[in-house]
């Protein structure tokens, strides 16, 4: 088995190869989110957080998610719709036989077996202890292998450059980012909501649960076992941490 020196010197110098290193040690000034899963602030696999989000109260004309979530992570508009970063997008859907509509919230689903994390050549796409699937932008490349495999198109590629840029959500052009279900209010364990599920709790809607799928006794385990619940392409078995029902 490979030496961990040996395969950070192997990660070091396929990047140098690329001659990207210095660019992506460069991004940003900020505190970026670590590489490590095992050691990452408050991230244990006692724990593994997810959403359970009820489409029966998500109405089609409301996206308090989402600027619940750009508001929170600095996410601004660009000027140009067409690669704007979208950590969660609405998206509609109608059922071909009964005609009935839909309307949810799309993110990151914090895959078990995450596809992200296993095409990317550098380990900038991890997942920590916790579930929570992150992105390093000290050693993200910008190759988008990871964009092409997410089954749930949850991942943006940042094409301008960034400014006033939060601390708690370090970002630069040329990377991926996604949902980091909001990492930094888990980390800080003060039982806070993610921006998104806060925000529809606020205009009233309570459609977005976040929660400990291991602790069977944390409300979103409790509203699993009373309500049928799905995860978006479960054909694939990826053991999403984000669930749905009303679908």
């Amino acid at each position: 088995m490979q030496s961990t020196s040996n395969s950070v010197s192997a990660r070091r110098r396929f990047l140098q190869k690329l001659g990207l290193l210095g660019a992506a040690s460069a991004l940003s000034s900020y505190t970026l989110i670590e590489v490590s899963a095992s050691t990452a602030q408050g991230a244990s696999a006692v724990n593994r957080w997810g959403l359970l989000i009820d489409t029966a109260k998500c109405s089609a004309g409301c996206d308090a998610c989402v600027t619940g979530c750009n508001e929170e992570h600095g996410i601004d508009a660009t000027g140009r719709d067409d690669t704007r970063a979208q950590w969660i997008r609405k998206i509609d859907l109608q059922d071909n036989l009964t005609g009935r509509e839909s309307s949810l919230p799309m993110m990151c689903q914090h895959c078990a077996s995450a596809p992200c994390v296993d095409v990317c050549p550098t380990g900038a796409s991890f997942k920590r202890d916790d579930g929570v699937v992150l992105v390093n932008k000290h050693t993200c490349i910008g190759c988008r292998y990871c964009v092409m495999a997410c089954p749930y198109k949850a991942r943006s590629f940042i094409h301008e450059t960034i400014s006033n840029q939060k601390s708690i959500a370090p970002r630069g052009k040329g990377t991926v980012e996604s949902c980091t279900l909001c990492v930094h209010r888990i980390d800080a364990n003060t039982g806070q909501q993610p921006a998104c599920a806060e925000a529809c709790s606020k205009d009233a809607h309570d459609a977005i649960l976040f929660g400990d799928l291991n602790n069977p006794d944390s409300e979103i385990s409790r509203s699993l076992k009373q309500h049928k619940a799905i995860e978006v392409r479960s054909d694939l078995g990826l053991n999403t941490g984000v669930r749905y029902t009303g679908l």
